[in-house]
């Protein structure tokens, strides 16, 4: 892994879970993390739930497009963390990989979206800390 590392956040839509933690991540390492999301079957944009609560933090999405998951980008990915895109991320040795288990926010009120970003939100923390890319101020 470089100074830098890249991290990807993958999930199925690219629209939901992985968006709140490529966002979260960028918002916290700032450019100590190169940050990128996929979905290995992206949708036409970003949850708007998702993007409500995530502008409410400050974070707007409004530009994002969702990212088809593809070899290249997992290969170039020093940290690969799948957030329920299940058997259809490639696995290259080397790499370092978690599954967070994550609940879908498709659908979903706010209240409880509110709670599903929050808990990418912990994660993404974490994440970070153990990189030493998070600032603990």
């Amino acid at each position: 892994m470089s100074d830098r590392p890249t991290v990807l956040f993958a999930c199925i839509h690219n629209s939901g879970r992985s968006v709140a933690a490529q966002v979260l991540t960028r918002h916290y390492a700032g450019d100590t993390v190169d940050v990128r999301s996929a979905g290995s079957e992206p949708g036409t944009g970003v949850n708007p739930v998702v993007g409500q609560v995530l502008a409410e933090r400050g974070l707007p999405v409004t530009d994002h497009t969702p990212t088809q998951l593809d070899v290249d980008l997992v290969e170039r990915a020093d940290v690969v963390i799948t957030m329920g895109c299940g058997e259809t991320c490639p696995v290259f040795p080397g790499k370092r990989y978690e599954d967070w288990t994550v609940d879908d926010p498709a659908g979903e009120d706010l209240e409880t979206v509110r709670r599903i970003v929050d808990d990418i939100d912990g994660r993404v923390r974490a994440l970070l800390a153990d990189l030493g890319s998070i600032s603990q101020a």
